[in-house]
């Protein structure tokens, strides 16, 4: 083999190697090519920064690619804009969507015709029981289905709900065995037994088909002078509030029973029941912050459904309103520097802390601008009328713009949609187990 074939050779050799590295280059943009995917639609929710429900969550995204020239986009994007809230929300009049922020009283203990007749005009999202609404077991079972089957005209599943603590503020008929005072369970500092209340308190308002507690109480006792609150709380400290309050409202949810915290900003430290006149607390936002607002800060964290907001007037923070008409107390604060998004609930308008002192047209629009979401007025029907048609006369009059409404709303049905409520959902549960596991549960109690 002379110089000149062997040149050859190696000339053939890198022109070989040439084409393999062409060829793999060809290969390697046709793979990429094929393997190239359509851009993402841009990122975003489009319901306003609510918090959602966990049906909200889109499904199905393994579908076939889109069609070419296909209009309205792939259903991979379909499917990851759809919102059943608020596809809901767009399917209400605002006659029914307004209804939706009212939570109303009734009278006597079967469903009158007055009644009937709230739940058919107003369309109310909610109705409360107090004593003089419960009889039997069995009766008040059937009063309260009787509700919903009334309310099975209008598009969305009615909150049924009750004051149901413990101790003096019960409202189970005397066959359920009674659960004792929030104070006893704070003695025991044992988050634990709080949780097992919270479980019993539910499964206590299931036998009667309730789906809404207004509880825990998360007021702290640091006015032993205080006419309202006393062994309604866990304590006189922050640290222990907490940690028993968060328990009972961790009992309430396993059971499937709404748990609404309660008396934003905080009642301990008042001198005047707000059911008669308006409570004043002279004390700052750092006085607060240090103490009242500990507990509903960590139930906000812990992503409390509703907050029930007090009849208390703090003039260092909003001279002219209390806190449930107040847009620095609801407004600033708990929405806006606690970041709270649930649903906002006024205590009783037709209290005497409101009836004496603001007109109720004026407390609605109050509380409404404030940030409110539910409206609650017991004891009336002409007062749940009030607020509807103020209401109603507000947003067309533009004093209330609509996407307002909606945004009260939206919180309302994602609630609603969360807990799965229907109005076929009957009354549940062994009122003789009950009975067992609450008298062991309260052998507990007595042995700490």
């Amino acid at each position: 083999m002379n110089k000149y074939t062997s040149k050859a050779r190696h000339t053939n050799r890198i022109l070989k190697r040439m084409q393999m590295m062409c060829l793999l280059v060809v290969i390697i943009t046709l793979l990429a090519a094929c393997g190239q995917t359509a851009k993402p639609s841009p990122a975003g929710s489009s319901n306003g920064g609510a918090t959602t429900s966990p049906n909200s969550s889109s499904s199905g995204n393994d579908t076939a690619a889109p069609q070419e020239g296909a209009q309205g986009g792939s259903k991979d994007e379909a499917q990851e804009e759809a919102d059943p809230v608020k596809e809901q929300l767009e399917q209400l009049s605002l006659e029914e969507k307004v209804g939706q922020m009212i939570l109303a009283g009734v009278q006597g203990t079967t469903l009158d015709a007055k009644a009937k007749q709230m739940i058919t005009d107003q369309k109310v999202g909610g109705i409360i029981f107090y004593a003089s609404n419960v009889t039997t077991l069995q009766g008040t079972a059937a009063f309260v289905q009787s509700i919903k089957q009334a309310n099975q005209s209008n598009p969305v599943p009615i909150l049924m709900s009750v004051d149901q603590e413990g101790g003096k503020v019960s409202r189970m008929p005397d066959t359920v065995e009674s659960i004792p005072s929030n104070r006893k369970v704070g003695k025991t500092n044992d988050p634990a037994l709080a949780e097992q209340m919270g479980a019993l308190l539910a499964r206590q308002i299931k036998l009667a088909g309730f789906n809404v507690d207004f509880a825990p109480v998360l007021d702290i006792n640091s006015n032993p002078q205080n006419p309202v609150i006393g062994d309604r709380s866990f304590g006189t400290t922050a640290d222990l509030v907490t940690r028993m309050g968060l328990a009972e409202m961790k009992g309430l949810r396993q059971e499937g029973i709404i748990p609404v915290v309660k008396h934003f900003p905080g009642h301990g430290d008042t001198s005047v029941d707000s059911h008669l006149d308006l409570p004043v607390v002279n004390k700052t936002e750092k006085q607060l912050a240090k103490l009242e607002w500990i507990p509903f800060q960590a139930a906000v964290k812990e992503q409390a459904e509703a907050v029930m907001v007090a009849h208390i007037l703090f003039p260092k923070l909003d001279p002219d309103y209390p806190a449930s008409l107040s847009s620095v107390i609801i407004g600033e604060h708990l929405r806006g520097k606690f970041n709270y998004n649930g649903v906002v609930i006024t205590d009783d308008l037709s209290m005497g802390a409101i009836a004496k002192n603001y007109p109720l047209e004026k407390a609605t629009i109050a509380t409404v601008q404030a940030g409110s979401d539910i409206l609650l007025v017991a004891h009336s029907y002409e007062s749940a009328k009030t607020i509807f048609d103020t209401l109603i006369s507000a947003v067309k009059s533009g004093k209330i713009k609509e996407s307002r409404i909606d945004e009260s709303v939206y919180r309302i049905l994602t609630l609603k949609q969360q807990y799965k409520l229907s109005d076929d959902q009957q009354a549940t549960g062994d009122v003789k187990q009950l009975n067992a596991d609450i008298r062991s549960w309260r052998k507990q109690l007595d042995a700490r």
